[in-house]
């Protein structure tokens, strides 16, 4: 049984889980959607965005379960447009999160000193804000003619919380530290 005093915290993990696990299957959509529409490195963004959405997911679950909580989620129904329309809802949804939901979700899991929830909340957002960064460079690449979103790319995304980048930034994660080498490749 949850304890009333997490209670919020047990309810914005939820809130966070689903949202991880909606945001990676819209990418796994976007990126098929992509590869048929022959913007392959768009393609690789979806997957590596994906693969870092299910490891937000997982991170809210292992802290929902130490809670005394259960991870559950229900995938809504969503729309597959063009690649360039796609690659614009998916920023959308990242702004949203970075601006929003995660700060909101930060304050109340700081205020009752719920480290773990924290941890997870922070290493999503930092993540989300790489993933915002990607998105905004693959739309203004389409509208500017393919670019770089047509050329076949790797993505390197952190397995522990999820950061995601073009190229190695460092010899360690800059959200979490985790080493480089444990980074998985996406193509």
């Amino acid at each position: 049984m949850v304890a009333t005093e997490d209670e919020s915290a047990v309810s914005n993990l939820l809130a966070a889980y689903e949202g991880e696990l909606n945001a990676h299957a819209r990418y796994k959509a976007f990126a098929v959607k992509a590869e048929a529409e022959g913007m392959n490195g768009a393609a690789s963004l979806f997957r590596a965005a994906a693969r870092a959405e299910q490891i937000h997911a997982s991170n809210h679950a292992r802290v929902l379960r130490r809670m005394g909580g259960e991870a559950t989620a229900e995938i809504r129904p969503f729309r597959v447009k063009s690649t360039l329309e796609n690659l614009k809802t998916a920023l959308g949804g990242e702004q949203h999160e970075i601006d929003k939901l995660y700060p909101q979700f930060l304050i109340q899991a700081s205020s009752q000193l719920d480290t773990a929830a924290a941890r997870s909340f922070v290493w999503a957002m930092e993540a989300e804000k790489t993933h915002a960064r990607l998105y905004e460079d693959a739309v203004v690449a389409m509208e500017a003619g393919p670019g770089w979103t047509q050329e076949q790319l790797e993505f390197h995304v952190c397995t522990l919380c999820g950061y995601t980048a073009k190229n190695q930034e460092a010899d360690n994660c800059p959200a979490c530290n985790f080493v480089w080498d444990r980074f998985e490749r996406i193509r």
